[in-house]
C-alpha cells in the first residue's frame, strides 16, 4: 500500500517505502526512502506486491515472498512477517508459474497447467476452496459448484478479498467478496467457489480493484462492474452494477489495470 518495488536487469530486486502491518512497521523491514536491495534476491525474472507484502518469480521456478503475513498471506506455512524472503511452500512441484497476482490480504498463482491456487485470508471466501478458513499455504481453487477444481485459466486478478479469472474460452470467473457486485453475476452474494461474470465472453484481460471490475474483450472494447460512487466504471450514471456495462469512449484498448500482478 505504502511501498514500490522494482526489478532490475541484473535479476536483483529493490525496494521503497513502507511495509505496515495494521501501522506497525514489520519488523526487519524499515522505511527506505530511496531504493534499497532486498537480500537474496537473484535471477528475479518477474514481482507483484499485495496491500503489504510481495512476490519475487526467480528463474528456477521458486517463488519468493515477505512483508506482512497476519494471515498466512505469504504462504511458507506461518503467520510470521518476513523482512527478508522466504520461499512459497506447497505449490505442485514441476510445474511452472504462469502468473502471480496479490492484494489485500491474500495471494494467487496461476500454474502453465491452467489450475489456480491461493493462500492468506479467506473471510469472504477469496480463497475459493468452499471454506472461510484463511490459509498459509496455497490450496488450489475448487471448481464451480464446488464440483473439482477451476481449470483452463489463462489469467487471474486479485481484488481486495475477490478474485477474476479468464478461462481460455474467454469467459470470465469470479469469487469472494460481492458487497458492490464486483462479482458481476447480478447479485451482491458473497460465493466460496467461482461464478460465471454474466454475459462476458471473448475477454482476453481483466483487472480487479478494491470493489470494481474490468474487463477487455478481443475487439478492444472495455466493460467494467461492481461500485462506481466515484465512476470508476466510466458510467456518468454513478450508481453501482451488478454486471458488464460497456465502457463509452474507448474501443482499442490491450491492456487494463485496476490492481497488481505479473
Amino acid at each position: 500500500k505504502f511501498h514500490s518495488l522494482a526489478l532490475a536487469t541484473d535479476g536483483t530486486v529493490w525496494r521503497w517505502g513502507q511495509y505496515r502491518n495494521n501501522s506497525v512497521t514489520i519488523t526487519g523491514l524499515p522505511d527506505a526512502l530511496t531504493p534499497v536491495q532486498m537480500p537474496g534476491l537473484s535471477q528475479v525474472v518477474a514481482i507483484t506486491s499485495g496491500h503489504d507484502h510481495s512476490f519475487a518469480l526467480k528463474s528456477d521456478g521458486t517463488l519468493w515472498s515477505w512483508g506482512a503475513n497476519l494471515y498466512g498471506q505469504l504462504g511458507d506455512g506461518s503467520t510470521t512477517p518476513r523482512g527478508s524472503p522466504v520461499v512459497v511452500q506447497g505449490l505442485p512441484a514441476g510445474v511452472p508459474i504462469k502468473m502471480v497476482s496479490a492484494n489485500y490480504p491474500h495471494s494467487l498463482a496461476l500454474l502453465e497447467d491452467g489450475a489456480v491456487w491461493a493462500w492468506g485470508n479467506n473471510t469472504s471466501g477469496q480463497l475459493g476452496d468452499n471454506t472461510t478458513t484463511n490459509r498459509s499455504r496455497p490450496t488450489q481453487v475448487r471448481g464451480p459448484g464446488n464440483v473439482g477444481f477451476l481449470t483452463d485459466i489463462m489469467a487471474i486478478a486479485a481484488g481486495q478479498e475477490y478474485n477474476l479469472a479468464v478461462k481460455r474460452d474467454g469467459t470470465v470467473w469470479a469469487w469472494g467478496s460481492n458487497v458492490s457486485g464486483q462479482l458481476g453475476d447480478n447479485t451482491t452474494t458473497r460465493r466460496l467457489t467461482p461464478v460465471p461474470v454474466i454475459g462476458l465472453l471473448n475477454v482476453r484481460a481483466v483487472a480487479a480493484g478494491n470493489l470494481h471490475s474490468l474487463a477487455v474483450k478481443s475487439d478492444g472494447t472495455i466493460w467494467a462492474w461492481g461500485r462506481n460512487a466515484n465512476g470508476q466504471l466510466g458510467n456518468p450514471v454513478m450508481v453501482n452494477h451488478l454486471q458488464p456495462v460497456q465502457v463509452n469512449g474507448v474501443s482499442s484498448a490491450t491492456r487494463l489495470s485496476a490492481g497488481g500482478s505479473f
